[in-house]
């Protein structure tokens, strides 16, 4: 495996931010915009997995059913569509949203990220409360169309969230890489803390 560093300037080193927090956080709105202004490419695989489906390729007709019931992709599919992302940089500055979702998601990426020599930065998560994530959902599906963004589907992601989610979360802390950030407030003050903790 080559290393490119010497012809990478102090600004292109990698950097890999994992962006945790439950449906409806805000989390694809702030990633989009660290990305913008830290030269990051943002990694959703909701992205990647909704665009298969509009597409309708093999992949898209293989989770199409899966994501219309709120249920979650299998490890496998998902790590092969990040290392095919991944494996195509020159320099991975990368952040995650809504990646990994459990323990063995983040150990499979961590082995992945260890081969390609670009460890984790940082771990933001984002906390807000339960009853603000469903209004914001419920909200977002009048506007965006998505049939996905409905209460019940809502209820059951937040459900599906918590069990799976919450070990991830003692993962990351024992590694020392999460910094949870207070996620209610304009989108300026949430971004100026996140802010504080990318660097």
């Amino acid at each position: 495996m080559t290393h490119n560093t010497s012809l990478h300037g102090a600004a292109h080193h990698n950097q890999v931010v994992i962006f945790l927090g439950p449906p409806g956080a805000g989390k694809g709105t702030q990633a989009e915009r660290l990305a913008a202004e830290h030269g990051l490419t943002k990694i959703s695989t909701g992205d990647i997995l909704r665009d298969h489906v509009a597409r309708g390729t093999e992949l898209g007709q293989q989770v199409a059913p899966i994501l219309e019931s709120g249920k979650l992709v299998p490890d496998d599919l998902l790590i092969a569509l990040i290392r095919d992302q991944l494996s195509k940089m020159e320099t991975v500055r990368v952040i995650f949203d809504g990646f990994p979702r459990t323990t063995a998601q983040a150990q499979e990426l961590e082995m992945l990220l260890e081969q390609l020599g670009a460890p984790i930065s940082a771990v933001p998560l984002l906390e807000v409360p339960d009853d603000v994530l469903i209004a914001r959902i419920v909200e977002r599906g009048k506007s965006s169309g998505r049939n996905d963004d409905n209460e019940q589907v809502a209820r059951h992601r937040q459900e599906v969230y918590r069990q799976q989610t919450q070990p991830l979360i003692d993962y990351y802390a024992a590694r020392g890489h999460l910094k949870p950030i207070n996620g209610v407030g304009s989108m300026d003050e949430v971004y100026q803390r996140l802010q504080q903790v990318i660097g």
